[in-house]
């Protein structure tokens, strides 16, 4: 490293805050969660619990049910009942008062949501706060305006509800993503059961209770927890018909093969290794900001995080230098302090998939570049880390890696960049960076992703759609276009 920019980044490492950790006196947890089907709270067939964790201390926060195919059979006939004798009867702006009601009491629980959220899950409580949970609030509030609007959204199309939505949501966006599957599906009169990914279960269980707080009659939305055979019993159940999965590009594919030959309705949104590309005309230090915002803020857990970096050559070393500079500002430690950028990762798994990623890089002969930070000895952290001297060969360019890992490549033309961020299996998201609106047009028309941001990255608004091509699955979730896999014409 050159002197000059060791004394660079040396300057950005002396600056050191007082912790100002976040309280969790206002917040209600039981030791013990069971089932949430037909409105009720009930013990799992199997009488089987597991411990759910904080990845940040490696404590137990609560035992869980482990739900089991008769579980799973309950529930959904739970939904099936209220479905025929109550949701689907029910005036459309009667169910829209209802999911109304939902959006108000997780804008009144926020602060205890965005908790737990960051307990549970591992990540920064600013983002919990400020992002994940308003969002969820906002597509609830989005989704009740259009239940009593749907011959306006499908004019002379005569849309109709399909029965019971059966939904399995990841452990990155808990809360999050249990909204974007819950509210579309009773906007559009259908009934729902959940199942939230094993390791991040307690949002969803607390907003079984806000459910239950709002008064929704009984059945319409159910949620069980599990592992990986909860989630095959959903999927596989015969009076589901509509599937909707947020996952692995594995997982994803086994749920088609599943429902192969049925008339069960599908969405899938799967894995990603999204683009992001400055041109040497972009706002540099914008840019860097976004590119630390893509893929370091929310530690990599995200399907679309910018994990490929692509710099036109002739602006590499500065941007390449400004981002080592940044790199050091950011800070890897507690999520519960509001000074944390990088909070814990999600499990010991997952660790364990990162750091192998890591090793791949380094074997493959490309140059890591890692903060200088200091991480807890204690829970599951990774510092962020940059890979300088990547091709498109190399695995970690390749390959979604889900944590805070960044592969940098250079080009030289539009083509050329064009060529390689389309050469991948993934499709789901990309970011443009440069000063020149004809260009972000043409890089749109020609980019296979589902969602591309111009200088900007990770913008998320209910109004919009977001999904994927290729391996990144297919349907919509988001705007008017979230309606539609929900409906039948």
């Amino acid at each position: 490293m050159a002197k000059k920019e060791k004394k660079s980044l040396e300057f950005f490492t002396d600056w050191k805050y007082a912790p100002a950790l976040e309280s969790t006196d206002h917040i209600r947890l039981n030791k013990q969660y069971d089932l949430f089907i037909n409105g009720k709270f009930v013990k799992p067939n199997s009488d089987k619990y597991y411990d759910t964790i904080n990845p940040a201390t490696e404590e137990k926060i609560a035992r869980i049910a482990d739900a089991n195919a008769k579980d799973v059979d309950t529930a959904v006939k739970a939904a099936k009942t209220a479905y025929d004798k109550t949701w689907s009867k029910m005036p459309a702006k009667e169910r829209a008062k209802y999911i109304f009601r939902i959006a108000r009491l997780i804008q009144e629980k926020a602060r205890e949501l965005s908790v737990i959220e960051t307990m549970n899950g591992g990540k920064a409580i600013r983002e919990s706060r400020d992002i994940d949970i308003p969002l969820a609030a906002n597509h609830f509030f989005y989704y009740a305006g259009w239940a009593d609007k749907l011959e306006y959204a499908f004019p002379n199309r005569h849309p109709k509800s399909l029965g019971v939505a059966g939904q399995i949501i990841p452990w990155n966006f808990p809360l999050l993503m249990a909204a974007w599957k819950i509210a579309p599906a009773l906007a559009t009169g259908n009934t729902v059961v959940l199942k939230p990914a094993e390791t991040t279960p307690l949002t969803c269980l607390k907003l079984a209770e806000i459910i239950q707080e709002s008064g929704l009659p009984d059945g319409v939305v159910n949620i069980v927890t599990g592992f990986g055979p909860t989630g095959a019993a959903i999927v596989n159940h015969p009076l589901v018909n509509k599937v909707a999965f947020t996952g692995s590009t594995t997982v994803g594919k086994w749920i088609q093969k599943s429902i192969a030959g049925t008339d069960k309705k599908l969405t899938l949104e799967l894995g990603g290794k999204a683009a992001n590309i400055i041109f040497e005309d972009a706002p540099i230090d914008q840019a860097v900001e976004g590119i630390v915002n893509g893929i370091f803020f929310n530690q990599g857990h995200v399907c679309c995080a910018g994990s490929r970096l692509f710099v036109q050559e002739s602006v590499a070393d500065e941007v390449i230098h400004k981002l080592k500079n940044r790199l050091e500002t950011l800070i890897v430690g507690d999520p519960m302090d509001k000074n944390t950028d990088i909070g814990a990762i999600n499990s010991k798994m997952q660790l364990n998939k990162i750091n192998e990623y890591i090793k791949i890089g380094l074997n493959d002969g490309a140059d890591m570049y890692q903060s200088q930070c200091s991480i807890p000895k204690k829970g599951f952290f990774v510092k962020p880390t940059l890979f300088l001297n990547t091709s498109q060969s190399h695995r970690i360019s390749q390959e979604e890696i889900f944590g805070p890992v960044l592969a940098i490549q250079t080009f030289r033309t539009i083509e050329e960049v064009i060529e390689k961020a389309n050469n991948i299996p993934y499709g789901l998201s990309a970011g443009v960076w440069t000063d020149k609106g004809s260009r972000i047009f043409n890089m749109t028309q020609k980019l296979r992703a589902g969602v591309v941001w111009a200088n900007t990255y990770n913008k998320f608004d209910p109004t919009s759609p977001f999904g994927g091509y290729k391996e990144s699955g297919f349907g919509r979730e988001g705007g008017l276009h979230g309606l539609m896999p929900y409906l039948k014409f």
